[in-house]
């Protein structure tokens, strides 16, 4: 090992094991990932402890933790370079997500937003709706999730600023109460380009929890979904020359312009003149043209790993070790610093 001085930055980021990846996820987190696998040492936890905060199918949830690995792993995440785990298979984040639950005032996770917004959600659509826990505690638990693995960088997205806001929060108040132990991590919220919205309503993100599924393009997609999704995106009225052009008034043709800069590399204003006297067919074609290539090799890659159960058993096996070694570290020092007796 080491000395400290060259030591490599640790980069954790987790998510759950929600589904399909869509366009969004893959161009504005996933990807993104991939910048930190040299030189970095990288660990990317499936966050399946956070998947039964609601309502959910076991069966379901085995199969799509194995799906979102896979997933990963087309595109980009390299095993060879980064330690792939899953939260529920390492001693240490529901043990120390409890130490920080005991620092943790109950009125600042009653004030989380997206408490506020899920609970109200599901008293909505019934008034006697279940509303468990877990829900409320699912922020120390993210805490832990990251202070367990003393990271250095923590990309997160805009939506999960708060959390990280009480990580640190947690972080200081058990530095404060025990001693120096946890590294307070900073906010870290990478500059994604293009924000991909629906295809069928582009006021709102895409999500995979759409009720209407052409709003959403899947990187699984092939190209036959994709040409029909995009064919049928929102766009306006406007469709003589010039009507392909990026404006507040055009959020459609907006978003549609942002995916395709995003699949060529290429600008909006370069792409508003190549299309300058396009109908909004020839340009939607286009922009099908351009993300079926770009999630080809993504979807082939996803289809031979996902099908490869031995291979994604060991990716696990190898991921878990390394976040287990770690997290162990960390462990015995909070436990030994919050008055426990050594094992």
């Amino acid at each position: 090992m080491s000395d400290a001085s060259t030591q490599q930055q640790v980069v954790l980021t987790c998510a759950q094991p929600t589904g399909k990846l869509h366009l969004g996820n893959y161009l504005g987190a996933v990807r993104n990932w991939t910048r930190y696998l040299d030189g970095y040492e990288c660990y990317f936890g499936i966050v399946d402890l956070h998947a039964i905060t609601v309502p959910y199918v076991p069966a379901d949830l085995r199969r799509d933790t194995m799906e979102c690995i896979a997933q990963y792993i087309a595109c980009g995440i390299d095993p060879d370079k980064a330690n792939i785990f899953v939260q529920s298979h390492i001693i240490g984040h529901t043990e120390l997500a409890w130490i920080l639950s005991c620092l943790c005032p109950l009125g600042q996770l009653e004030r989380m937003t997206q408490f506020k917004d899920k609970s109200a959600k599901a008293r909505s659509e019934d008034n006697q709706a279940f509303i468990g826990s877990g829900l409320l505690q699912y922020p120390v638990l993210m805490a832990a999730d990251i202070l367990l693995y003393n990271a250095d960088i923590v990309p997160v997205g805009e939506d999960q600023k708060q959390h990280l806001e009480l990580t640190r929060d947690l972080a200081q108040k058990f530095n404060f109460t025990y001693s120096e132990t946890f590294k307070v991590p900073d906010l870290f919220i990478p500059k994604t380009g293009a924000r991909i919205m629906s295809l069928q309503n582009p006021t709102k993100k895409m999500s995979k929890s759409d009720e209407n599924q052409t709003s959403t393009l899947y990187i699984t997609d092939d190209e036959k979904t994709i040409r029909k999704k995009i064919g049928s995106a929102v766009t306006d009225s406007d469709s003589g020359p010039g009507c392909v052009r990026a404006s507040d008034d055009k959020p459609g043709v907006t978003n549609l312009l942002g995916i395709l800069g995003v699949a060529t590399g290429k600008s909006v204003e370069e792409l508003e003149k190549e299309f300058a006297e396009a109908s909004y067919k020839d340009f939607k074609d286009a922009v099908a043209d351009a993300v079926a290539k770009m999630l080809a090799p993504v979807r082939e890659k996803y289809e031979a790993v996902v099908a490869d159960k031995k291979y994604l058993t060991e990716v696990i096996k190898r991921g878990d070790d390394a976040a287990q070694k770690r997290a162990f570290k960390m462990l015995g020092k909070v436990q030994r610093k919050a008055g426990f007796v050594a094992r």
